[in-house]
């Protein structure tokens, strides 16, 4: 089956005004719509999704390393704020009008960030990570899950190392297959699909574990942002099948509360591989929104 995994149509580093390289690709064409792609834990720039949509929808789609992750330069110490600030300079150096953003499982606090320091115009999140340090969810974490919050709250730097020691793109592989639903394994197990995956996976990993594990210890630890302070709109994409304990425990429902212009797609056949097997209802529905704003 064809889960719209494409390679890049371009590929490129943006200098920021600190010296540090940002990395991105891109897919669909150059005038299109620009559309921020904030991936999943430990994958890089090279996993798209939508490859069959962006072209005909005319969207722009590019997705960016994080620091430390694939061809983006470290930045010791990086919050959620900081990752704002570098996206801020990237859409203006690359001339970027009226960008909305797509978050994936632990790329949704990156994008929801965006959207709460005013960048994007719209949010797609997609089986993504909730704040999971927030009191909401005190009661509905699973008791491993509650372990690694507690620990991020404790001790974060104490945490991060720990997040490297068990980082790795076999590690995490392994994890994924063997805890992800027959639904999402057809996915991540499909010839073309496995091949992109770990490539990204791989290429993620290329400066070693350090940009994995900041990445988690920032997504298991309280938003530097009010939810309810997003001014823009959110779509929020779930399965009814997600199995994955470190997506929103509730499925999105208690966020589409919070957040002012939100509605909540929950798909009831699904899991939590929507970004590929969804992709042209996500993307529709996004473009939708911006031209209503």
């Amino acid at each position: 089956m064809d889960y719209g995994v494409r390679a890049p149509a371009r590929l490129g580093q943006t200098r920021l005004m600190d010296g540090r390289l940002l990395g991105w690709a891109e897919w669909g064409p150059v005038d299109g719509a620009p559309v921020l792609l904030c991936p999943g834990a430990a994958t890089s720039r090279w996993l798209g999704f939508g490859g069959g949509v962006v072209d005909l929808a005319g969207i722009r789609l590019i997705s960016v390393d994080r620091p430390g992750l694939g061809a983006s330069d470290p930045a010791p110490g990086r919050t959620l704020t900081s990752w704002a600030t570098d996206i801020r300079q990237l859409i203006q150096r690359r001339a970027l009008r009226g960008p909305s953003a797509v978050g994936f499982s632990q790329g949704a606090p990156f994008a929801l960030a965006l959207a709460a320091h005013g960048l994007v115009d719209a949010v797609a999140v997609v089986s993504g990570s909730d704040e999971l340090a927030h009191p909401r969810f005190a009661r509905s974490l699973t008791p491993q899950v509650r372990e690694m919050v507690n620990a991020v709250t404790a001790d974060p730097a104490a945490a991060e190392n720990s997040f490297a020691d068990f980082g790795s793109a076999d590690a995490l592989w392994e994890l994924i297959v063997t805890t992800s639903p027959e639904a999402d394994r057809t996915v991540y197990t499909d010839p073309v699909f496995h091949h992109a995956f770990r490539r990204a996976m791989d290429e993620a990993f290329s400066q070693g574990p350090a940009g994995y594990a900041r990445d988690t210890v920032l997504a298991m630890g309280h938003w530097p942002f009010a939810a309810d302070d997003i001014a823009v709109p959110v779509d929020l994409w779930y399965g009814q099948r997600d199995t994955s304990p470190v997506h929103s425990p509730d499925l999105g429902e208690s966020l589409t509360r919070l957040i002012p212009a939100a509605d909540r797609h929950l798909l009831p056949a699904a899991a939590g591989a929507l970004l590929w097997t969804h992709a042209e209802a996500i993307l529709h529905t996004l473009l939708a929104r911006l031209r209503r704003t």
